[in-house]
């Protein structure tokens, strides 16, 4: 068959122009065996060894312009501390708040008055100073809404404040006292703020205030240790922690102990001469942190001494009560984060700072934890990672149970579960004993649940009358927001109240 594209057609096509095609001499051949194209090797057509490599599509390729990267500025990383400070920061007044008119100051005749019961008392200015030094406020509680720091005079708080009057008033029941009290409770419960008011009454009562604010910080391997003495090589000092507490308590405390002079014999302490002050004796600690723990053993001698020794009669004065508060006791019941000499988790019961203030809780021995009186409030804490230790657990359900009048052979008294695994050491530290003082009490257990009805009113009629919240409050919304907040827990109210309302 003849195809339709005759001979005559092809001859027709126009020629193609030979500069167009390269010469076949002109092309480099590569081996036989060589697969890939001449041409995929980017190199131009004829060119030999030094040829230019062909440019691609939108490359530029002049050498000026290429792309330069913008210079990424590094900012300089904040200074040591400055992110801790701010975490820390605490900001106990709003300009933007309402001044509170007929507010009332926390006083000694208010701390006591159970008419004020469900009120709101302003903490007084110059305490506020003495406060910040002992840590006592937190950064997540709610003073910077507030035109000033002020608590609520709730039912427990009006018990410290009878026990502070009675161990210091000039009545018949006068004595020294002695309180000891684990507090406990759910998260927001203001256990910290019962601890807070504690400061403050001991603070309006001349008391001396020693306060752990934090006790996990001294068991988180964050300050320096070293073994106690060649003799005693499994105990440890924290020389820096002890001198943070002795300035702690220098600068909250010195109204008192500059007029308390030094009674006692310090053999150890050289610098120590019979005339000086106790507010000099703990400044010889935080001068130098390496005896920091010396000191801190002479002035508590002094300030337990019931009697001058010998020859120092006439600087003795009676010696003021004492309180201790202690924030997150469940971290002292494990093992801490420091590591002896073989490299084994050293316990908590093993630094002497954290020994001392456990030794106070134990009564049962020849003589008072604090012989001229005063209280032990450790309170527990469940924000700050708490651990879980079932032997500390075991000895609180102990406590509560002898609170409710269980005795030791009755069958409802908790128990050790077989195969618990506990922990001695959390055992023999808090198991309570019978006193040999009659002044001094048992280990109590106080479980802070949440506030009343007539406690939770007088809280939101303050966040009212601060201008935080404008609702009409009656009998009927108070009802409701005690519920909401978990049957009138103090924290949850606080994050109710200080949601801004704006009448329509």
């Amino acid at each position: 068959m003849v195809s339709p594209f005759c001979w005559g057609c092809l001859t027709r096509l126009r020629p193609t122009p030979r500069t167009l095609l390269p010469s076949p001499s002109s092309v480099s051949r590569g081996p036989a065996f060589h697969t890939s194209a001449v041409f995929h090797a980017g190199l131009r057509p004829g060119s030999g060894r030094g040829a230019t490599a062909v440019s691609k599509f939108r490359q530029p390729s002049n050498a000026s312009m290429k792309k330069r990267k913008k210079p990424v500025e590094k900012s300089r990383p904040p200074p040591v501390g400055e992110r801790k400070a701010i975490r820390k920061r605490i900001v106990l007044s709003n300009p933007n708040a309402l001044e509170v008119e007929g507010l009332q100051e926390l006083s000694e005749e208010t701390m006591v008055d159970s008419r004020l019961h469900g009120t709101a008392l302003a903490l007084p200015v110059p305490m506020l100073d003495q406060l910040r030094a002992v840590q006592a406020f937190k950064p997540n509680q709610g003073w910077s809404i507030f035109r000033r720091p002020c608590t609520i005079l709730r039912q427990e708080t009006l018990q410290l404040g009878r026990f502070f009057d009675k161990v210091s008033g000039d009545g018949e029941h006068k004595g020294p006292f002695v309180k000891k009290k684990i507090i406990s409770g759910p998260s927001k419960s203001g256990k910290s703020v019962l601890l807070l008011q504690a400061m403050a009454m001991g603070f309006i009562k001349k008391w001396v205030v020693f306060t752990i604010p934090e006790a996990q910080e001294l068991v988180s391997a964050t300050s320096s240790y070293a073994p106690l003495s060649e003799e005693q090589p499994h105990l440890y000092v924290q020389n820096e922690a002890t001198a943070a507490l002795l300035s702690r308590t220098v600068v909250a405390n010195k109204a008192v102990l500059s007029k308390l002079r030094v009674s006692q014999d310090h053999p150890a302490l050289s610098a120590v001469t019979p005339g000086m002050t106790l507010e000099g004796l703990a400044n010889l600690g935080v001068q130098d942190p390496a005896s920091a723990w010396t000191v801190f053993q002479a002035l508590w001698g002094e300030l337990t001494a019931t009697a001058a020794a010998p020859g120092l009669e006439k600087n003795f004065t009676p010696r003021p009560p004492i309180l201790v508060t202690v924030d997150g006791l469940g971290h002292w019941m494990t093992e801490s984060k420091y590591r002896d000499a073989e490299f084994k988790l050293v316990h908590s019961h093993d630094l002497v700072l954290v020994r001392h203030f456990l030794r106070l809780l134990k009564p049962g021995g020849d003589q008072p934890a604090l012989p001229n009186g005063g209280a032990l409030l450790y309170a527990t804490s469940t924000t700050m990672n708490p651990p879980s230790v079932y032997a500390f657990d075991l000895i609180l359900k102990r406590a509560a149970a002898r609170a409710a009048g269980f005795k030791f052979n009755d069958p409802r008294f908790p128990r050790a579960e077989a195969y618990s695994n506990i922990d001695p050491r959390v055992l023999e530290a808090l198991t309570s004993q019978k006193s040999k003082h009659a002044q001094e009490k048992k280990l109590g257990h106080q479980v802070l649940g949440g506030v009343t009805h007539d406690e939770a009113r007088g809280f939101m009629e303050y966040f009212a009358r601060s201008g935080l919240l404008q609702e009409t409050i009656s009998d009927e919304w108070v009802s409701e927001k005690w519920t909401l907040a978990g049957g009138g827990v103090i924290g949850e109210l606080e994050r109710i109240g200080r949601r801004l309302r704006v009448a329509a």
